[in-house]
């Protein structure tokens, strides 16, 4: 066997790569830790949320990502990250997500925060440009409470009131639609006389704001779900960190909700999906589960309430750049009365 044929021949080649189990790498490897995934009839919810760990919680279909946790590598593919607060469970990728959408190509990441950490989040981005010896393109957009922001045409961010140890704010994301007024549609009026009304400087539409997702990141506050907008979007995210019954002065300290004060609030709730998140690993996930519907069992409105870590599962994804998720498109509607 000449030396060309040697190099060539099965035994001559470099073995296959392993990982650090010994186990050869298959071309796709779990996802770690084990991400949960919600899919809802409008979108996809996915993400980790442990309190005191890690919280992220990525919306694909509508390119952003609530809080940023760790950055798991599909969170990487939202444009807009928003940011509740500053605590390390919550904010801890929060370069490594600027600086690998800038490694990848990707275009520049936005971040959306309460306006009281905004000048502290551009710190922390600027502490890391020098660590790493070039500037990171980015966006810091501060918000008071109540202020908006046009995600795209159509897909608005509002913040809302939360209490907590720091400087806070929930986000609530809305479906923004111009609709013929009610007396006009009542017309069925052919469309070059609505065309010509508008031309005169009619006003022919009215604006309705659909609240798709709320979500509160850390709060103390029950009152917080029952705001506009939060108790009736389609789906809220909140925390209920603490379930045992003795820990009702650990909340107050630490500005977390209890399920007893959950409890006074979802009754009012109009919202098609709760879930629940920021549960502590000293809570059993079955055991909160059990505590949940026994304390629900005597409430006559009983709104769908879930865990998210509940889905968690695991993940495969392929090696490459930052597509690792690709949720089913969920079925286009149209509606008639939409301009």
């Amino acid at each position: 066997m000449t030396a060309a044929h040697q190099a060539s021949s099965p035994s001559a080649r470099e073995p296959a790569p392993r990982n650090l189990t010994g186990n050869a790498l298959s071309h796709e490897v779990p996802l770690l830790p084990a991400l949960a995934v919600v899919k809802t009839p409008y979108f996809h919810l996915l993400g980790y949320s442990v309190a005191g760990e890690e919280t992220v919680i990525q919306v694909p279909e509508l390119n952003v990502v609530f809080d940023i946790g760790k950055c798991p590598r599909p969170m990487l593919t939202s444009d807009f990250c928003l940011l509740t607060h500053g605590h390390m469970d919550h904010s801890a990728g929060l370069a490594y997500y600027l600086s690998q959408r800038f490694f990848q190509g990707m275009t520049p990441g936005t971040i959306i925060c309460p306006i009281g950490i905004a000048e502290a989040v551009t710190g922390v981005i600027k502490s890391w440009t020098a660590l790493e010896g070039k500037a990171i393109a980015h966006r810091v957009i501060g918000l008071k409470i109540g202020e908006e922001y046009e995600l795209r045409k159509g897909l608005i961010v509002r913040t809302f009131a939360t209490r907590h140890t720091v400087p806070s704010a929930g986000f609530l994301l809305l479906d923004r639609r111009e609709k013929l007024k009610p007396e006009l549609a009542q017309q069925q009026l052919p469309g070059h006389i609505l065309r010509d009304m508008k031309a005169r400087g009619e006003k022919i539409t009215y604006t309705l704001d659909v609240p798709l997702i709320a979500y509160t990141g850390d709060t103390s506050m029950s009152e917080t779900l029952l705001q506009d907008g939060v108790r009736d979007a389609r789906v809220l995210l909140t925390e209920c960190t603490f379930f045992e019954p003795g820990h009702c002065q650990r909340a107050a300290v630490g500005h977390h909700l209890h399920l007893q004060e959950l409890m006074e609030a979802l009754p009012k709730l109009e919202n098609e999906l709760v879930l629940i998140t920021h549960l502590s690993r000293r809570t059993y996930l079955r055991w909160a589960r059990k505590t949940l519907e026994k304390a629900m069992a005597g409430l006559i409105i009983k709104p769908r309430v879930e865990f998210f870590m509940d889905h968690a599962q695991k993940l495969q994804v392929r090696p490459g750049k930052a597509a690792a998720f690709t949720p089913v498109e969920p079925a286009a509607t149209t509606d008639a009365e939409d301009v």
